[in-house]
């Protein structure tokens, strides 16, 4: 016990004394060892015997790149933060994805933007719209004849191998996209010979590569040429995509109010949240993995285009932090699935709902909202 205790003084000793290089200085047994790895020297290759005749050949598991930038600077290296995807003012909103050999595009506008430029595209080529279900963020087309399309959309068939006999029709797909406020666009085309009246059903993936590659194609060629020339999107229209398709506002067995939306969870948490944006109260913060919107009752929604006047910044009479903590009136709107409906509700937190009358009026401007 007596060596325990003098062994764990002598290592207090150690540690407490700023002279001992040899423990934690740069050559010292703690040292850090994080940039070991540019001192690595490259060694040769691993070479098979050559009576082996059947092995399996030997490839690298980490080459080293090609591009590195300078393999002589010595020094602690300081990784660089990484910059945000919008930091790139020139980038356009619209990219093309390709995954199993398939393309799409990535928009960097929510689903509800997207929508009614992606109609309009179909429209201008002269497609016909068969069904529309802006809650799903699907549409269709009827089947058609090439030479019932635009004379440029017809020949992009003809270059596909789409036959001037056959029919074909279009299903495109929009999706919220992994980062908030994206969306992601799939095409996926059928086809059926010339006389049928088959009901050739959509599958999941394409059928006619080439033609769903020129679709998307010039879809996003559209898009990008809408958006250099400062193109906006109808609001109106894009309402439309979201908007459910039945809004009940309730009460549930304890009494407290609760807003049933007819549509799926990623519609509502859409279409809620643009409710909350055009209400009178601030959105603080959201949680989309809880499906939380946290609000403030006591602040006015923050508007894009608002900014400071001169006095209040020349004079600092924005309020602090503590005078809006002190009266702040805080509460989470909470969407949750509910069969095939999502339920929103209003509390003050996790445990606790929120007062009969709060929830109410959140729910009532929200639904007026989602009108």
């Amino acid at each position: 016990m007596k060596r325990m205790a003098g062994l764990s003084a002598l290592a207090l000793i150690i540690s407490s004394t700023s002279g001992c290089g040899w423990v934690w200085g740069p050559e010292g047994y703690f040292r850090d060892r994080g940039s070991d790895y540019l001192q690595a020297q490259q060694t040769a290759p691993m070479q098979i015997p050559q009576d082996i005749h059947d092995a399996k050949r030997l490839d690298p598991l980490l080459p080293i790149p090609r591009n590195v930038a300078d393999d002589t600077e010595k020094g602690e290296y300081i990784v660089p933060r990484p910059q945000p995807l919008t930091a790139a003012a020139d980038a356009s909103p619209y990219s093309l994805q390709k995954s199993g050999g398939s393309s799409s595009i990535l928009a960097q506008n929510p689903p509800a933007e997207i929508w009614p430029v992606a109609v309009q595209f179909f429209q201008d080529n002269g497609f016909r719209l068969h069904e529309q279900r802006p809650q799903t963020g699907e549409f269709t087309t009827t089947w058609q004849h090439s030479d019932e399309l635009s004379a440029a959309m017809g020949k992009r068939l003809s270059a596909a191998g789409v036959s001037t006999d056959s029919e074909t029709r279009v299903r495109v797909r929009i999706e919220p996209g992994v980062q908030r406020n994206t969306s992601e666009v799939y095409v996926v085309s059928a086809e059926r010979p010339a006389g049928s009246t088959a009901d050739v059903a959509f599958t999941n993936r394409s059928v006619n590569t080439g033609l769903d590659a020129a679709l998307v194609d010039d879809m996003l060629a559209s898009m990008s040429r809408i958006s250099e020339k400062g193109g906006s999107v109808s609001m109106l229209a894009s309402r439309d995509f979201d908007a459910p398709s039945r809004v009940s506002l309730s009460e549930d067995g304890s009494g407290n109010p609760v807003l049933n939306v007819g549509t799926d969870l990623d519609r509502a948490w859409s279409s809620v949240g643009r409710a909350l944006e055009q209400g009178e109260w601030r959105v603080e913060d959201i949680n989309r993995s809880l499906g939380l919107y946290y609000i403030n009752l006591a602040e006015k929604a923050e508007k894009k285009d608002d900014k400071p006047g001169f006095l209040s910044s020349l004079f600092g009479s924005a309020p602090s932090k503590e005078e809006l903590d002190a009266r702040a009136e805080r509460y989470q709107v909470r969407l949750s699935k509910v069969g095939e409906n999502v339920q929103v509700t209003v509390e003050k937190n996790i445990n606790t709902v929120a007062p009969p009358e709060v929830a109410r009026k959140v729910l009532s401007k929200i639904q007026d909202n989602l009108g």
